[in-house]
């Protein structure tokens, strides 16, 4: 920093402000509204926009792949999700789901966005109204193009060992066919784990993706005697086994192979910068942590919602997120991880108690303290007044 002078030093900012109004008054009388910048921006990341299904297929005996078109379609990185909208039996509901088809095939003559969908075994509400009763034309908003689950080589090692089980297969297809097509520069060893061979999810289209920077490797947990190749579970025997001196660990699946799989990651002593989970969505059933109130778990509470000037009361089970609450009463809030992760739907307590799901906890400190909380997240306790932003 160049020092002229104490006068030059103070009397700057006079100066700045003359010069500022110098360039004010040369300026042209019409407006000039357009931003370069802006409309870069907008394009990339539109918010919701219309998707159309254009074609769906069995992925599995159990899954089904559903392809969307629109008339433009946003960027996302390879492993990212996209949070649909639907209305289902009189509820506007939005779940988050791992975008299986790959960046590069947004582009071209006929470019189109896919999710892999799995039928769920229970409380599939979402899920089996996408893989039963959705079909070619059906329209649906979304946004695209969200979460952190993605290769950064300024983080991530070269070589990244994917450890993915059932439908958490999806975001490491997209990576792949990334990989295969040239897009992505990065080395990519997937760990598959399911149950038989007869109900690998994607296993035709990860195979056409197998090159010397892409390897799948399938370990199946069932009882198969014809079956040769890796069985078990992903332990650290199977980890270590295709791990290289320097790997990042992406691990994408059910919550209980999360808490296995990070168990055996710590017997590795592999870094936490070198360890990254995809958030999971919403815990299937609350009352299994230890620390949630048993006791509650049948009550059902009544919930005051203000939005602005208008306040509406409905019925939450402790059970049930606040954000289902609100979706099965028809009230509108933005969702988008159903994890706690993203904030979008973050709502301000001001009367009640309520339960927060420790894995689902991403609140900032300050959130904690003024009594704002993730509504995908947080299950009342007692009756409750909560405040939604417009």
């Amino acid at each position: 920093m160049k020092i002229k002078g104490f006068f030059e030093d103070v009397g700057g900012a006079s100066r700045v402000t003359r010069r500022r109004q110098e360039v004010y008054d040369k300026a042209s009388p019409n407006a000039k509204p357009y931003d370069p910048i802006g409309s870069v921006a907008r394009k990339l990341h539109p918010g919701f926009i219309e998707l159309e299904v254009s074609e769906i297929r069995d992925a599995s005996p159990t899954a089904k792949t559903i392809r969307f078109k629109a008339q433009a379609l946003p960027y996302f990185k390879a492993g990212q999700f996209m949070s649909i909208v639907l209305n289902i039996d009189g509820s506007r509901v939005s779940r988050p789901y791992s975008i299986s088809s790959a960046p590069y095939e947004t582009r071209g003559q006929d470019p189109y966005i896919e999710i892999t969908v799995r039928k769920a075994k229970e409380n599939g509400f979402v899920s089996d109204y996408l893989y039963e009763k959705v079909k070619v034309g059906d329209r649906f908003k979304a946004e695209v193009g969200l979460g952190e689950f993605h290769y950064e080589p300024l983080r991530d090692a070269r070589h990244v060992v994917a450890l993915a089980g059932g439908s958490g297969i999806t975001p490491f297809l997209s990576m792949a066919k990334e990989i295969r097509f040239g897009k992505l520069d990065m080395d990519l060893t997937i760990l598959y784990g399911s149950v038989s061979k007869d109900d690998i999810i994607l296993k035709e289209e990860l195979e056409k993706c197998l090159c010397d920077r892409v390897k799948v490797i399938h370990v199946l947990s069932g009882e198969d005697p014809d079956w040769t190749g890796e069985k078990g579970f992903l332990n650290k025997d199977i980890i270590s086994k295709y791990s290289s001196d320097d790997t990042s660990y992406f691990v994408c699946g059910p919550q209980a192979m999360y808490d296995y799989v990070e168990e055996q990651l710590d017997l590795l002593n592999i870094p936490k910068r070198r360890i990254r989970f995809e958030v999971f969505g919403q815990a299937r059933d609350i009352t299994k942590y230890p620390d949630y109130p048993l006791e509650k778990k049948d009550e059902v509470y009544d919930l005051k919602v203000i939005q602005g000037c208008k306040e509406t009361s409905i019925k939450a089970k402790a059970s049930e997120s606040i954000a289902v609450a609100l979706e099965r009463a028809g009230l509108k809030i933005h969702t988008a991880c159903r994890s706690g992760a993203c904030g979008f739907c973050r709502i301000k307590v001001l009367k009640g108690s309520y339960y927060v799901c420790p894995v689902n906890d991403g609140r900032r400190s300050q959130d904690k303290i003024c009594n704002y909380v993730h509504a995908c997240s947080t299950y009342p306790t007692s009756d409750m007044t909560i405040k939604i932003d417009i």
